[in-house]
């Protein structure tokens, strides 16, 4: 199959697509169509079906795996399809795997690595608390192996979330050995939890889109009141340590215009949200190298706040 990330204007499309969105619209004069949001694992493309009529267009759903005939053109600088024939792709057709982003990294090594963070930490009640999350609760161990860590921002893929806590954790690994002032345990059972309200955050691909509690809570806060809750299941567990750790979660954006509940005010949360914020910027970087086979200035990215330019060479 041909790859969203691969099709230009003026390519002719004849392949099989997951189709993410279909809304029904009218044009200003009067015009039904269908807007539709077309994905496989390199990421999605919008196009429209304009013929709506036609026998050549036969009906699909929002979760098909959808046959198309078309052709890409720009449209406001951006690539679109417009869509002139289609319909359900059959079973057999198509492979699941080549539609849905998954990490390149061998999921069970991540998750070694997350189980080997958890036995390095030596306080026992920080170490109880990870146990309870992460080994004995296996809804959540399994749930945070499938999830994202976003919807689009980075590590959007399948076991995005755990490659992304690893990642963070390894660099809050590095901090903690360069840094005496700070608390290993503390910054690492941190490391490991920043982001695990995540798993409630988003629903698994397919979808991989915002749940209910995700838009009216959050991670952060959904986090925080996991760890509150599992860590008054542990007896003797200390209120300040408690305290502490979850101010690490509510603090890891870093500022509160950054959905942050809470500025740090800890050595182990700053550390933290440096660690947050150095994985998440060197993963939009890499999928941006991955998509872009040029060094010339990209342009103005909103979420980098600059003008971007890849290096050159090695």
């Amino acid at each position: 199959m041909k790859y969203i990330q691969e099709l230009q204007e003026g390519n002719a499309v004849r392949d099989i697509y997951y189709c993410k969105q279909k809304n029904a619209a009218v044009t200003k004069n009067g015009r039904d169509y269908w807007n539709v949001i077309l994905q496989d694992k390199t990421g999605i493309m919008d196009a429209k079906v304009w013929d709506i009529g036609s026998p050549s267009i036969v009906d699909f759903e929002t979760g098909d795996f959808v046959y198309v005939y078309g052709e890409v053109s720009s449209f406001n600088g951006a690539l679109q399809i417009t869509i002139k024939q289609s319909r359900p792709a059959k079973e057999g057709e198509y492979n699941t795997t080549e539609y849905f982003p998954v990490t390149s990294k061998n999921v069970d090594e991540l998750w070694a690595k997350l189980m080997s963070f958890v036995d390095s930490v030596s306080n026992p009640h920080l170490k109880t608390l990870l146990t309870k999350i992460f080994v004995e609760n296996t809804v959540i161990a399994e749930r945070f192996k499938k999830s994202s860590a976003a919807r689009s921002v980075h590590h959007a893929f399948i076991g995005g979330l755990l490659e992304h806590t690893v990642s963070v954790t390894e660099n809050c690994e590095f901090m903690a050995n360069h840094y005496p002032v700070l608390k290993r345990d503390l910054l690492i059972t941190a490391a490991l939890l920043h982001d695990v309200g995540k798993i409630k955050e988003f629903s698994l691909f397919p979808d991989n889109d915002y749940t209910d509690e995700g838009n009216l809570l959050g991670h952060i806060v959904m986090g925080a009141q996991l760890v509150d809750k599992v860590a008054d299941e542990i007896p003797d567990f200390p209120r300040t340590l408690k305290a502490e750790l979850e101010h690490c979660i509510l603090a890891h954006h870093g500022k509160l215009e950054y959905g942050s509940p809470k500025v740090p005010a800890l050595v182990e949360a700053i550390a933290l949200n440096f660690a947050d914020d150095l994985d998440a910027k060197m993963e939009m970087f890499t999928e941006l190298s991955d998509k872009v086979h040029n060094t010339e200035w990209q342009g103005f990215n909103r979420l980098l706040d600059t003008n971007v330019r890849l290096t050159k060479g090695e």
